[in-house]
């Protein structure tokens, strides 16, 4: 019989508890400024004795609310610039040992012109390829040799981006080769230089991230707040986009903190050489948020209208059955976003409450990252069955976290503060 101690920390449950002769271990996030590492640094800082030094690497310093915690050391490196330059930086700020590395780094090429998000995959996987490649011959030409390595991908690894998948998403899935996925040459990179240097791997794969950090591109949570904020401003009611369909699928969510907990897990107890789902392990819905996320504004919910869609049909079929799938919209948020009215009320808004900034900044990035997370072609269903059966027991509140991140942006002075005129959560016990 196994036994395990769980704990938690705020709203966030199930955490492992580590024995005390885990300690003195030291660490590097690369990408420490996006919003995964942010949310890392913040996790591994919280416990000094067992992460007695965090190397931070990116180009600019992670912004953290009273500047870097004592056991942590920013060093500025560009991982595009040629290996043999990276390990001179890291030589040269004195990195001699690392036990454990959470790779984070991360660019988002331009899409094409008129396309989606994500549609120059060519440019993603050249990219984002030449960040963790040169990174890892930057490591060997250091002389580290990590005992584990952490990468973090994503939802795309499944194909979810290019239409429906297979229900539920298991890390046994074979791979999506419709289109490029920088993921893969990715883990296949990670997996030789492991082979190679007798080091363990994992990689942990999110859904929709949720968190607060300055960039708020691929961020779910910004965009909601600002259109909950104008809705207000305006005494519009918040009206959901999507149809039925979106209205009622199940979604997986991903909270940054909830994602460090668990991959700071994976290093330190879980097996090497795994692929993991990360997500929150709540179960959400657009129908059962909606009219949540409406009482924190004082707005009437709107759910899915009777008609008046625009149907978009997805370029694949990842499932290989069925068809493709269609997306259908009454609205775009980055439509909605570019209206003069919504500009001039954001001004307004911004104004009042002294935001950083007083105009929306490239819409079709940070309002399509949520058009496509509100309306989906088909469910996200992460299967949590083999991190379950392994040990990890975390879970939080994906409601509760949302709830959370706003008012870290309005910390963050990026949006006004959340009126909460009713505010409420599923599981609420009266005292």
């Amino acid at each position: 019989m196994s036994v395990q101690q769980i704990q938690s920390h705020g709203i966030y449950h199930g955490l492992p508890v580590y024995p005390p002769e885990v300690s003195g271990l030291t660490a590097i996030i690369t990408g420490a400024n996006g919003i995964s590492g942010n949310y890392m640094l913040r996790v591994l800082a919280k416990d000094p004795k067992r992460w007695s030094k965090i190397y931070c690497l990116s180009r600019r310093p992670p912004l953290i609310g009273g500047g870097l915690q004592p056991n942590a050391e920013h060093i500025p490196l560009d991982f595009l610039k040629d290996p043999k330059d990276i390990a001179a930086g890291l030589r040269e700020a004195g990195v001699t040992h690392v036990d454990h590395v959470f790779f984070y780094s991360y660019i988002q090429p331009p899409p094409k012109e008129g396309k989606g998000l994500w549609s120059d995959a060519d440019e993603m996987v050249r990219v984002n390829s030449l960040l963790l490649d040169n990174f890892l011959s930057a490591l060997s030409l250091a002389g580290l040799k990590p005992e584990r390595f952490m990468l973090q991908t994503g939802a795309k690894n499944y194909g979810v981006h290019l239409g429906p998948v297979k229900q539920p998403q298991e890390e046994t899935d074979p791979r999506v080769e419709l289109e490029p996925n920088f993921y893969y040459p990715q883990e296949d990179s990670l997996i030789k230089f492991c082979a190679a240097n007798s080091c363990g791997w994992n990689v942990g794969m999110p859904g929709a991230i949720l968190g607060a950090v300055p960039d708020a591109a691929m961020n779910l949570c910004f965009p909601l707040a600002v259109y909950a904020s104008v809705c207000a401003h305006l005494r519009q009611p918040l009206r959901y986009p999507g149809d039925v369909a979106s209205w009622q699928m199940s979604t997986d969510m991903s909270s940054a903190m909830m994602n460090a907990y668990m991959e700071e897990w994976m290093v330190l107890s879980g097996p090497a050489d795994q692929r993991y789902n990360v997500c929150d392990s709540s179960a959400f819905a657009w129908e059962a948020f909606w009219p949540r996320l409406a009482g924190w504004y004082g707005l009437e919910a709107k759910g899915p209208a009777e008609e008046g869609y625009a149907e978009v049909q997805t370029r694949f079929a990842p499932r290989k059955y069925g068809g493709k799938g269609t997306v259908r919209r009454t609205f775009a948020l980055a439509d909605w976003a570019k209206t003069e009215e919504v500009k001039k009320a954001w001004r307004e808004l911004a104004e009042k409450w002294g935001l950083k900034e007083k105009e929306l900044v490239d819409p079709d990035r940070v309002f399509g990252f949520a058009d496509g997370t509100l309306t989906r072609a088909g469910p996200l269903n992460y299967s949590m069955d083999k991190s379950r059966k392994l040990g990890w027991h975390g879970f939080v509140d994906t409601s509760e976290s949302i709830f959370e991140v706003f008012n870290d942006f309005v910390k963050l002075k990026m949006i006004p503060p959340v009126p909460n005129v009713h505010v409420s959560f599923n599981g609420d016990v009266a005292a």
